[in-house]
């Protein structure tokens, strides 16, 4: 193999009308970094005249060359330019002169198409735009317009839903039109679907109106937070769809009236302040998992103790906590072992003495009690959204944020696979 084809084949290029000199590599220092420079030329008999499209014929003359450096992908680590001089012709049917094109660089551009195809995977990494464009030698604003052309942004098919979707939300940039952006998901393969602008109910009455009525009616079940809108949205929206309120939702919701109730004795013991602020993950603890047989000695306590006489002595403390605990720890158990029975009984009781946080939360329980004993009955859970929501929230932290929501979406969308990429671009 000759140095011609090792350096085509080391490069990465494609066009066979680029020829190398025989001296043609060296070291440069460009804006403060060391290059590795490849010289060549590119020079092929044209068809015709790139100005007035004459065919190619005795009055066509050569002109000498135009030198650009066009930018290719690191090699080895070092950024890499090809000095390229471009063969140009002068028509003298029309009296202009033209340069001759090569497939490795647009027209007028000096980014190669290589390097664009690099950035275009890089943006597939949870990565900032700055540093894959510091890696690719090119700046901030070449690596949107390389988003922008190279990823075509489909619409979302509005004649399909799958059979179980979950709804959650995360918190948007401040461009867009509400606080809190609205993101859909497949329930059962846990793929995001699409991301809305905004979660409030006419945003996503408008949203979802596009979508057909066959591919609404579809939808057997919504899995959601205790966020009231969607309870509207669903009802109007999907016909046949049962409403799924997370298990992690209503643990979540009874844990942290628990702890409130918690921190609003520890401010008045001002002589136990200690002992209740420091085992409260002891009091939100499921009572079977506490250890009673291993004794050890515990800050804030002066003999040798378990985890279950920590908590039993916090409890004693206050009857409104000792109530408002036990209330905790049923609907804790019932919740986990998904019993109906234990559920409707405690919410039929008469509690007594136990906190107005508590008191709320049972009001909200009441208030969504259908939706959770449709909980009980199925096994679907907010896992994969809150997943992806995680994932959405660590691209925007590495990005130091996104000043356009359009942007922002699509970065998220590339990232997840949703949108669809081509090697052709124009930029």
């Amino acid at each position: 193999m000759s140095n011609q084809n090792y350096i085509m084949e080391i490069l990465e290029l494609k066009d066979n009308n680029i020829h190398f000199y025989e001296n043609c590599y060296y070291k440069e220092k460009m804006k403060g970094f060391d290059c590795k420079v490849f010289e060549g030329y590119l020079s092929y008999q044209p068809t015709h005249c790139y100005k007035c499209g004459t065919p190619f014929d005795d009055l066509f003359d050569k002109h000498g060359f135009i030198t650009s450096n066009i930018k290719l992908p690191n090699v080895s680590g070092f950024k890499t330019i090809l000095r390229l001089h471009k063969q140009r012709y002068l028509c003298k049917h029309c009296n202009k002169a033209f340069t001759l094109k090569s497939t490795l660089v647009n027209f007028g551009c000096f980014i190669s198409n290589n390097t664009k195809w690099h950035i275009a995977k890089d943006l597939l990494k949870k990565r900032s735009e700055k540093d894959i464009a510091l890696d690719n030698n090119v700046s901030s604003n070449t690596v949107e317009r390389v988003m922008d052309s190279y990823y075509d942004t489909t619409r979302i098919c509005k004649n399909y839903l799958p059979r179980v979707l979950s709804f959650d939300e995360f918190k948007s940039v401040k461009s867009a039109d509400g606080a809190m952006s609205f993101h859909l998901c497949n329930d059962e393969s846990g793929k995001t679907i699409d991301i809305v602008e905004d979660r409030r109910l006419f945003s996503l009455m408008k949203y979802f109106s596009y979508y057909s009525y066959q591919s609404r009616s579809r939808v057997q079940f919504i899995v959601i937070d205790m966020y009231s809108p969607y309870v509207s949205l669903i009802l109007k929206m999907f016909p046949n769809a049962k409403i799924i309120i997370d298990t992690f939702h209503l643990v979540q919701l009874i844990s942290r009236s628990l702890n409130k109730t918690r921190i609003q004795l520890m401010k008045k013991d001002k002589k136990n302040y200690n002992k209740l602020k420091r085992y409260w993950r002891l009091l939100l603890k499921d009572y079977n998992d506490l250890n009673f047989e291993v004794w050890k000695r515990f800050t804030c306590f002066s003999s040798l103790m378990t985890e279950s006489d920590v908590v039993n002595f916090i409890l004693n403390l206050s009857e409104e906590l000792k109530n408002s605990y036990y209330l905790y720890q049923r609907l804790l158990s019932a919740f986990k072992s998904k019993d109906k029975l234990s559920f409707l009984q405690i919410l039929n009781e008469n509690h007594e003495n136990i906190s107005d946080y508590m008191k709320t939360s049972l009001h909200t329980l009441i208030q969504f009690k259908d939706f959770i004993l449709n909980t009980f009955d199925n096994h679907y859970h907010n896992g994969f959204i809150e997943g992806n929501n995680n994932f959405i929230k660590v691209l925007k932290r590495i990005a130091f944020g996104f000043r356009s929501f359009r942007r922002f979406k699509a970065r998220i969308m590339i990232c997840k696979g949703l949108i669809s990429h081509s090697k052709k671009v124009n930029t």
